[in-house]
């Protein structure tokens, strides 16, 4: 056979089997015309060479085994010296990999002891009654955030102290920071509530936390999260504001608390939040329990529309109530 028929029937690429040729494991005939013409065992020796490359054997290791088949026989002492030498390199290996993660074990507990041992800096508690100060952010989404003019009605903000990655581990024992777990499980219930918390008054809700940016597109893209969520690494509404956080050495946490303002005004806080993945129901039913003033424009809209603004609203009511 050729060589592009022995590698479309073996799975591998040409450049491949030109290595192999290189290294003298599979070696075709040379016809009159240049080409390379492959006997049919050359289908099961280029396929015992990816298994065994497969199994940690370099290239060259596989050649007891190739020479093996070619010679009709299924196994040969080379080709068992080969697997023990590889089984010893591995153990070897395996201790080396051991060794390097207990060491950098050592060194994470040793931060986490550190951080956990860090002082607790406890600011105020927004009070009902007070403005948000004049601070400006760029949301998750691209647009401008300014907390002293989020626009009129509802707005929810819920602070978070931190989300993890997929993959990436965080310290062991940060999360065992008090209040800083949750923060995935509550941005999810709130996703799947969304439209709920709007239905019940909220104009708005944002996320808030001390992380990047990078951190919090890369949450709303796996939750896929229908708000967008506030960086502020610098800590910028915790100065101004003096929301309570947690600190220890270079790392500082928002204390996890959620704001409904209200025509730019705190209208209630939520603090703490012990339940952090149920909390979205909380904030649901807190809203349906105090219906928002509606004056003007917005009652003569609802009294237009046959009150059917409010009738769903009666009936979550109803529900959560009996929930």
């Amino acid at each position: 056979m050729r060589v592009g028929e022995l590698a479309r029937r073996t799975g591998t690429t040409v450049r491949a089997l030109r290595y192999y040729e290189a290294a003298g494991l599979v070696v075709p005939r040379r016809l009159s015309n240049g080409y390379r013409e492959y006997e049919p065992i050359a289908v099961r020796q280029v396929a015992q060479i990816r298994e065994l490359m497969a199994l940690g054997l370099a290239v060259e290791e596989t050649r007891p085994f190739v020479e093996s088949i070619a010679d009709g026989d299924d196994v040969c002492a080379a080709a068992v010296a080969t697997f023990r030498s590889t089984v010893t390199s591995l153990q070897r290996r395996i201790g080396e990999l051991t060794a390097q993660r207990d060491a950098l074990d050592a060194r994470i507990d040793e931060a986490v002891r550190q951080v956990v041992r860090g002082p607790r800096t406890s600011g105020a508690v927004p009070s009902a009654g007070s403005a948000l100060p004049p601070l400006s952010f760029y949301a998750t989404d691209g647009r401008p955030v300014h907390l002293h003019a989020l626009g009129s009605g509802r707005t929810v903000i819920f602070v978070y102290p931190l989300t993890g990655r997929p993959g990436v581990d965080l310290p062991r024992g940060l999360l065992e920071v008090h209040g800083a777990r949750g923060s995935t499980d509550q941005a999810a219930w709130l996703r799947d509530h969304h439209a709920e918390l709007l239905a019940a008054g909220a104009d708005r809700v944002y996320g808030l936390s001390a992380q990047s940016t990078g951190y919090q597109r890369e949450l709303v893209h796996r939750l896929r999260l229908p708000y967008p969520l506030i960086p502020d690494p610098r800590l910028n509404l915790a100065t101004a504001a003096g929301l309570p956080t947690h600190s220890a050495r270079d790392l500082t946490l928002y204390e996890r608390l959620t704001l409904v303002v209200r025509d730019d005004v705190i209208e209630h806080v939520f603090h703490p939040i012990p339940d952090p993945a149920a909390h979205a129901l909380e904030v649901l039913r807190w809203l349906t329990a105090v219906p928002r003033p509606v004056s003007g424009t917005r009652q003569t809209s609802a009294a237009s529309a046959g009150g059917r603004a409010g009738r769903p609203r009666r009936r979550m009511s109803d529900r959560l109530a009996a929930g």
